[in-house]
């Protein structure tokens, strides 16, 4: 059940220019899932609404949520500037997440592209699977997570400018690499998504796509995250619903992305 909290800021970092690495104290960690967000409240009072941002890890010892996210706008940007010991408001865990028991015994894909790529971080340490193979994809050098993610799985790099790993994006590094799976787990710009859901379909396998990158925000009050949907909603009667409260993952072919 979401709730709504006044917390510290347990650290903070800039690991890569405009992208910021927060741990922020807080019991949530015990019931957040892989894939679940969270709304942060801007300390100007005129800004009602939280800015979602997904969380990248949960640590149950310390009792702390981990996000990584860019500075995107006003919002983002105050948290920049947020310190150890800062207060913070919080709600969460929001939204639904990936399901685990889909990957069992499999081989699986988990793919992130951009700031995509942090909910990838506790999908892959929560995951159990035969074999987990990790795609990411970064525009340049400037990568992120990289050492987090190489604990749980194999990483593969994809560059937009050829930097590191395969010139490209994540669906070429799969094809360079001659990569295999029997599901798939991603979370990235439309683009790389709607990429994933064809070659799912070509392939004939299960993929989950996390379409976060269209929330506002994020605890369905704006109505600005509505993606359609192949079902009818059983309480509108529509096809569609809300990224933020119905997703943010959904089966990729369930929804038109």
């Amino acid at each position: 059940m979401k709730q709504k909290q006044s917390t510290t800021v347990l650290s903070q970092q800039e690991i890569t220019p405009r992208i910021f690495d927060m741990w922020i104290g807080t019991d949530l960690a015990e019931e957040a899932r892989p894939g679940q967000f969270i709304g942060v409240y801007p300390r100007d009072k005129s800004t009602l609404l939280p800015r979602p941002i997904s969380i990248c890890e949960a640590d149950r010892e310390r009792m702390a949520l981990r996000i990584v996210y860019r500075i995107a706008g006003a919002g983002t940007e105050e948290f920049s500037h947020y310190r150890q010991g800062d207060a913070i408001e919080i709600l969460g865990p929001l939204g639904n997440g990936f399901p685990l028991e889909a990957a069992r015994d499999k081989k699986v894909f988990l793919m992130g592209g951009g700031i995509g790529i942090p909910p990838m971080l506790e999908l892959a340490k929560c995951l159990e699977a035969a074999q987990k193979n990790i795609i990411v994809g970064y525009r340049d050098s400037q990568t992120f997570l990289r050492e987090d993610l190489e604990q749980y799985g194999k990483v593969y790099l994809a560059t937009e400018d050829g930097s590191l790993g395969t010139k490209g994006n994540v669906m070429d590094a799969i094809a360079a690499e001659g990569l295999q799976a029997d599901i798939i787990y991603a979370c990235g710009p439309m683009p790389m998504l709607r990429a994933i859901k064809v070659y799912a379909q070509e392939k004939g396998i299960p993929a989950y796509i996390s379409l976060e990158e269209h929330m506002a925000c994020g605890v369905g009050a704006c109505l600005g995250c509505v993606v359609k949907t192949r079902e009818v909603d059983p309480h509108s009667y529509v096809h569609n619903a809300r990224i933020c409260t119905e997703g943010p993952v959904f089966e990729a072919g369930e929804v038109e992305v």
